[in-house]
């Protein structure tokens, strides 16, 4: 695929309204642009995080690849003539984020409580990009409610959340800098 941007003042959204990638124009607070947009800070997100990781490492190379599959995902979204069937990529995905998910996680204890966000600042980093990822993946819910979605997109969102919690724990020594939930904390 190639991509030419010429420009970027358009004025072409200075009413309340955005192009889908077939062209059609939508309000800028549509469900499908309110999904897009949540994918787009949820890789902003990640961007801030992998800016954490030294450059040369898996973690930091994994990270990019995560940013390119949501551009996938909201090429696809943006496209709302594409079909359910328009995320082959899914499956090799998924299959990608669960042995990721289970490499890290040999490492690292068992879990004894509950984990506050927090900890390092690319440990706190991935839990924020856990949550906005689970964002995402509720508007994908609410999108797939009104136009059908291929179902592998919010599962896959939903995988790359469970990915963000273990790698909190990962950047937090494995799990042994974690911060432990103390339940009632204020009580007397």
């Amino acid at each position: 695929m190639v991509i030419r941007i010429d420009r970027v003042v358009t004025r072409g959204g200075d009413k309340g309204q955005t192009s889908l990638g077939n062209g059609a124009r939508v309000e800028k607070d549509d469900l499908r642009i309110e999904a897009l947009g949540t994918l787009d800070e949820a890789n902003a997100v990640i961007g801030v995080l992998r800016a954490t990781c030294p450059p040369q490492t898996h973690d930091a190379a994994f990270l990019r690849r995560i940013q390119s599959l949501l551009f996938d995902i909201g090429g696809i979204v943006c496209q709302p003539d594409k079909g359910i069937d328009a995320f082959p990529a899914g499956e090799a995905a998924m299959t990608m984020i669960e042995a990721e998910i289970e490499r890290l996680r040999a490492q690292q204890p068992a879990l004894k409580s509950f984990v506050l966000p927090g900890g390092t600042q690319a440990a706190a980093q991935a839990h924020l990009a856990r949550t906005v990822i689970r964002r995402a993946e509720r508007r994908m819910i609410s999108l797939h409610r009104m136009t059908p979605l291929a179902p592998g997109i919010p599962a896959c969102l939903n995988r790359l959340s469970d990915y963000f919690f273990v790698l909190g724990r990962h950047l937090n020594a494995d799990g042994r800098d974690d911060i432990a939930w103390m339940p009632g904390s204020f009580s007397a």
